[in-house]
């Protein structure tokens, strides 16, 4: 018997061998099994409304002013009326009746009607808003309310599956799925305070104010913005992280406005990647200034945490509730140096930190 011979006998034989394992390989794998999110929606769907707002508009003619045709009109010129409406979505947070949305859903509204996923609707009071977190507290008169349960956004990792629940273009409570695609997220100037959540999950108008929950139902965030440039969902979401939006509602809640700490200090970054911040302004009767900071002192840490490119050490300060003591690690010149001192109230409409 020629080799060849053999070899063109033995060889089919046993790519069929192989083949024939590969397959009973191949079906003894289990069955891939679908994700499936029903229970957390379940869990979580109860607290997301649809929330529609009214706001009277006056209007005067627009030729009211003008030199040729103001004669024609009387001295207030002729007044018209007309009702603006928007639709956002909101999050029930507490069983009370307290629910979370953003600022920009209800300013300026006369009158806000909350829609529940049971058919039931309210009109909401505003509890309190902040401009500077994008952020609104609203009370509805309502029994037996389902309140949604927080997550941990400090936990979140990228890539992580996550839930957006809103109302997008009034169709009503709608769910889409996608992951994290970053966090801590600033600088995009939508807010005073930023530390977005970024997700891929779609948002579009009308989840303003709505729920971004993780597998587990648990609230992640609150649906706030879109980046977009046709006004539709581009696979950029953003959204504010639970920790910051109930620390804001309970501030909201109890004193009527957002509880900040402040130091009194202005900064600039030292450059992309190197850690620390220096000291370009300083305000007279500071906490900073008491404790004798200088301007071109380099801050680079708070209360043992680095400091980075400022950001994250601002927002230590901020969620410092004033009256506590932080400690600063400072670089004046070649010398290190350790500065405690108390925080102080955040003066309204003040932008240091």
């Amino acid at each position: 018997m020629k080799l060849h011979t053999l070899t063109s006998f033995f060889w089919p034989s046993l790519c069929g061998l192989l083949l024939g394992f590969c397959i009973l390989s191949y079906r003894a794998q289990p069955e891939p099994v679908a994700q499936d999110f029903s229970i957390a929606v379940e869990q979580a769907a109860p607290a997301v409304v649809n929330i529609y707002t009214t706001k009277v508009v006056q209007q005067r003619h627009p030729l009211a002013n003008d030199p040729l045709f103001k004669h024609f009109f009387s001295r207030n010129g002729r007044v018209r009326q007309h009702l603006e409406r928007s639709l956002g979505s909101g999050v029930i947070v507490d069983p009370r009746g307290y629910l979370l949305t953003n600022f920009h859903v209800i300013n300026g509204a006369d009158e806000i009607l909350v829609m529940l996923q049971d058919g039931r609707q309210a009109l909401a009071s505003v509890i309190g808003s902040d401009s500077d977190t994008d952020l609104a507290v609203l009370k509805v008169d309502l029994d037996k309310l389902t309140a949604i349960k927080p997550g941990k956004p400090e936990q979140a990792r990228v890539r992580n599956i996550v839930l957006a629940i809103g109302n997008p273009y009034g169709f009503g409570q709608t769910v889409t799925q996608g992951i994290i695609s970053a966090t801590g997220r600033y600088g995009l100037g939508l807010s005073q305070f930023e530390n977005f959540i970024q997700t891929d999950a779609a948002i579009n108008p009308g989840n303003s104010g709505g729920a971004l929950i993780d597998r587990n139902g648990r609230l992640l965030g609150i649906n706030t913005a879109i980046y977009t440039q046709s006004g539709g969902s581009t696979g950029i979401g953003l959204a504010i992280p639970t920790d910051l939006a109930l620390r804001t509602m309970d501030d909201l809640i109890k004193y009527g406005h957002p509880v900040r700490g402040w130091l009194g200090i202005e900064v600039q970054p030292l450059g992309t990647g190197t850690n620390g911040v220096i000291i370009t302004g300083l305000a007279s009767n500071s906490p900073a200034a008491e404790a004798g900071l200088q301007l071109g002192d380099v801050l680079t840490e708070i209360n043992g945490e680095k400091v980075g490119d400022g950001h994250a050490g601002m927002r230590l300060i901020t969620d410092t509730r004033p009256g506590e003591t932080v400690t600063l690690g400072l670089l004046r010149g070649k010398q290190a140096l350790k500065v405690s001192t108390q925080v102080a109230m955040r003066p309204e409409q003040q932008t240091s930190s």
